[in-house]
């Protein structure tokens, strides 16, 4: 009769497989959440990385724009003191022009009129110079809009030009690039004389008296 009883080297044995398989399929269970856990890790270090990495590009991209920006002020500006020293010239032209008249002109002998006319191709040539290098004259006229980015205002005085508006241009002014390098004085309409506040004063906008 065949021995049934326990502690057989056959029942040690499949014991001994019981436990291995029990082992090798919690191993098993285990790899999928250690491969996640390894795929966060990655995924995170990888978004990491790639903010790094826009931050890097953006801060290039920053420290680009300003190195244009220094460099287009740099040549754009760098006349600024030079063209407010020739204002003075550029004022003492425009005044010999303005201060002959057609008359004057018409009875002047020929050697006048050549220097008349010499003054007067000086000052054109030196505004084209200075336009040249971003300097553009300012020349409001009477009706234009007041613009105090442009102009001030050193009088407020009655004329047929609508209130608020400029009447008339004591001196002409300059910009250079998109800066005002000397803003035009001018004098700002009232109105008509005997009217009271006029009624088409531009609203909003604080007129400059200073001189």
């Amino acid at each position: 009769m065949t021995d049934t009883t326990d502690g057989t080297p056959q029942d040690s044995e499949n014991e001994d497989i019981m436990t291995d398989a029990t082992e090798a399929q919690d191993a098993a269970d285990e790899i999928p959440a250690e491969r996640d856990d390894i795929i966060f890790k990655l995924n995170a270090e990888l978004e990491a990385t790639r903010d790094r990495l826009l931050r890097s590009v953006a801060e290039a991209d920053n420290t680009r724009k300003r190195a244009e920006k220094e460099v287009r002020d740099a040549r754009e500006y760098s006349v600024s003191k030079f063209a407010e020293d020739m204002l003075d010239i550029s004022d003492s032209l425009s005044r010999a022009v303005a201060a002959v008249d057609e008359d004057t002109i018409a009875n002047a002998s020929e050697p006048m009129k050549n220097l008349i006319e010499g003054v007067a191709m000086t000052e054109r040539s030196m505004l084209a110079k200075m336009e040249r290098h971003g300097v553009r004259k300012v020349d409001p006229q009477p009706g234009d809009a007041f613009d105090p980015h442009l102009h001030q205002a050193v009088a407020q005085i009655p004329s047929d030009q609508p209130a608020g508006t400029i009447a008339a241009a004591m001196q002409t002014g300059f910009t250079i690039g998109g800066r005002t390098l000397r803003a035009a004085m001018v004098a700002v309409s009232a109105g008509q004389s005997g009217s009271d506040t006029p009624q088409d004063a531009p609203s909003g906008g604080h007129i400059d008296m200073k001189a």
